[in-house]
């Protein structure tokens, strides 16, 4: 299997790095309009071939799928030139920064019946995964509220380096530079957390959001500091259950941490991914009489990046694909625009 990495920066190296690790993938070739930056990464990952554009890489031809780590804005303009050439891709979240995009990609991807994934990347907790099981199999009954928060601190302090001065997180505060925000970044991490292990679509959505001041003048050099930082959400899903929904990157000790608590007529669980480590609890059948919670096991899963190559091999699904990534943009359009209407201010 022959890939190539589409973009350099940020979370490359963690998709060359995990894709290097499977028996029978071979990195290609990389792109990347940054020539230095290309050079150094092709040279880290001992890829052979290096391109400053994307016409560049499909004039060459030779690659079977692609990894598509580009910043957001990007992902709609350099997918479907490789899905009209007949490439598997692996699309980075969000899959694009508007619904519309994101249903002509699905589309795209359907007519050219390749395998086509958005990068959900917390689909390989295992707890999710164990979560979703119990659900399916019925033993939560009937699912009536649920409560999810995403919570990063790398605003308060240096999880990952200064963002101040790094280019790879100033983007991720600039609308003008294809953010949006926290509710585009990770918000639909936990949009798609909650309603995969719920197993229900989301049908009505409410949401607030907030930018806060960071540096004199809202800006830093070429970036204006304008994206959300923080957003909450209301959602009632297709059974009828109610729930809240959060994230922030003010979240101080928090580094990365997601949480989904979830409750039916006939149990709850409590699913925790922090510090990299994800815990699954369950109050089912008759500990429901004491309130007793109990700690579940949940073995291993493959990581999106396996199931991407078995499912080009035929040999497993290709999930989640262009077709989910586009029901989460239209919940993060629908929790935009309600974010977006006028707002009835208490008096004070």
């Amino acid at each position: 299997m022959r890939l190539l990495v589409l973009g350099t920066g940020g979370m490359a190296a963690n998709h060359a790095t995990a894709f290097a690790a499977i028996p029978g993938v071979r990195l290609v070739a990389g792109v990347d309009t940054r020539a230095e930056q290309l050079s150094a990464f092709c040279s880290t990952h001992g890829i052979p071939h290096g391109f400053a554009s994307l016409d560049e890489a499909l004039a060459w031809g030779k690659f079977d799928a692609v990894t598509n780590v580009t910043p957001d804005a990007a992902h709609h303009a350099t997918t479907l030139p490789l899905l009209a050439a007949g490439k598997h891709v692996l699309c980075e979240k969000p899959l694009a920064t508007n619904a519309a995009q994101a249903d002509e990609m699905a589309a795209a991807a359907e007519r050219a019946g390749v395998v086509a994934m958005v990068n959900l990347t917390y689909r390989n907790v295992p707890a999710l995964q164990k979560a979703a099981q119990i659900v399916r199999e019925g033993a939560l009954g009937a699912i009536r509220h649920f409560e999810a928060s995403y919570l990063q601190s790398w605003l308060t302090q240096p999880a990952w380096g200064d963002w101040r001065t790094q280019d790879q997180w100033l983007w991720r505060l600039s609308t003008a530079h294809g953010s949006k925000g926290v509710l585009g970044d990770v918000g639909i991490h936990i949009l798609d957390f909650a309603t995969f292990i719920a197993g229900q679509p989301a049908t009505e959505i409410s949401a607030r959001l907030a930018t806060f001041d960071k540096a004199p003048g809202g800006r830093i050099g070429a970036y204006a500091l304008d994206a959300n930082d923080s957003a909450t959400m209301q959602l009632r899903l297709a059974g009828g259950a109610l729930g809240v929904v959060h994230a922030s990157r003010f979240a101080t000790g928090h580094l990365n941490d997601l949480r989904l608590r979830i409750y039916g007529t006939e149990g709850g669980l409590e699913v925790r991914f922090e510090n990299a480590t994800s815990r699954l609890s369950a109050c089912l059948g008759i500990d429901r009489l004491s309130a007793a919670w109990r700690p579940v096991d949940c073995p291993p899963v493959p990581t999106i990046y396996q199931r991407f190559i078995s499912a080009i091999r035929g040999e497993g699904p290709a999930d989640p694909g262009f077709a989910r990534g586009a029901e989460l943009q239209h919940w993060l359009d629908r929790a935009e625009d309600s974010a977006a209407a006028e707002a009835r201010a208490l008096p004070v």
